[in-house]
């Protein structure tokens, strides 16, 4: 039985390689096209697979009933995901996203979300979806629709797991109206846009103490891209600077898939029973690794991360 259940979308990337982005209404050609699986909550659950190995990570989500779920369901089925808790429904097609990338890595993303939007509530009360968020020490929960990911939290919480959040376009809908799933994470996951969105404010540590008098236990996670990665919590406040991919002999390629990358390192880690700044030292790692890879799946193995885990940029511990 797995120990991690990820619960998110499941998406068809079509990734187009151009020089820079058009203006309106400019014609830009396209250099390079690569289709490939994606979904932040199958990257997610790929890349902590690919850290913990065969059957410990499942994702629960929803797929068409389409070309591409078939094609799905084997690449999660090969890269050893648990795929017991996807559903199918034939009232949608499967969710795909359609991806600008310039030369500098940076991305503009138009997604259609299609199937993923099918995945309710009473989905994860069935006995299947439920032996799996029972099983799973953590639930990482990224971006169904909002009454499920309220159901989600709250089965969560019912049954003792340490819940992950990457709240992402939902955090537009700012911490008041989200506060029922907020009171039930233990680990919030977002960008500094994002925590902008969701509590009013741009310095960390105050958007901490406002998400902390809705959840005093709760722990703020800031991707920062290229400036690294910052944690706040009741205990500590810490940041880990960037990784040098330029001493590494490496480069940037494509950022889509970064963050994805970072929270199934963090989650995996987590699992393995490493503390949070262990954890997070190698969530950064893992997110600097998949940069220098152009699919949006190339979340490190768990060798290559081992290869490179001696370069992992330090944690600065800022209080205690």
């Amino acid at each position: 039985m797995p120990k991690i259940s990820v619960i998110g979308a499941i998406n068809w990337d079509i990734n187009l390689f151009v020089e820079r982005f058009p203006r309106i209404g400019e014609e830009v050609p396209v250099e390079r096209i690569m289709r490939v699986p994606g979904g932040k909550g199958a990257n997610v659950a790929v890349a902590a697979a690919r850290l913990l190995g065969h059957g410990q990570v499942a994702l629960i989500g929803c797929l068409g009933r389409d070309d591409i779920a078939e094609r799905q369901i084997k690449i999660l089925k090969d890269e050893g995901v648990d795929v017991s808790g996807i559903k199918f429904t034939g009232s949608a097609e499967s969710g795909q996203a359609y991806i600008l990338i310039d030369d500098e890595g940076r991305n503009i993303i138009n997604t259609l979300f299609g199937a993923n939007l099918e995945l309710k509530p009473e989905d994860l009360r069935c006995e299947r979806i439920l032996s799996l968020l029972r099983a799973s020490s953590i639930i990482v929960l990224i971006d169904p629709i909002l009454e499920t990911l309220m159901a989600a939290a709250s089965i969560a919480k019912e049954y003792g797991k340490i819940v992950m959040w990457d709240a992402g376009v939902r955090s537009t809908l700012g911490a008041e109206r989200l506060k029922e799933i907020l009171r039930n994470v233990d680990y919030l996951v977002i960008n500094e846009v994002e925590v902008k969105n969701l509590t009013g404010e741009t310095n960390p540590l105050e958007a901490w103490r406002i998400l902390s008098e809705i959840n005093q236990q709760i722990t703020l996670i800031l991707k920062l891209g290229e400036r690294g990665c910052s944690m706040i919590n009741r205990r500590i406040m810490a940041s880990v600077p960037p990784v040098n991919l330029e001493e590494l002999g490496l480069k940037v390629v494509n950022t889509v898939g970064c963050g994805d990358s970072f929270l199934g390192a963090f989650a995996a880690s987590k699992a393995q029973g490493l503390g949070d700044i262990e954890s997070l030292e190698r969530a950064n790692l893992a997110g600097a690794l998949k940069v220098t890879r152009p699919e949006t799946r190339g979340s490190p193995s768990r060798e290559m991360l081992e290869r490179y885990l001696k370069f992992r940029a330090k944690a600065r511990i800022i209080r205690r």
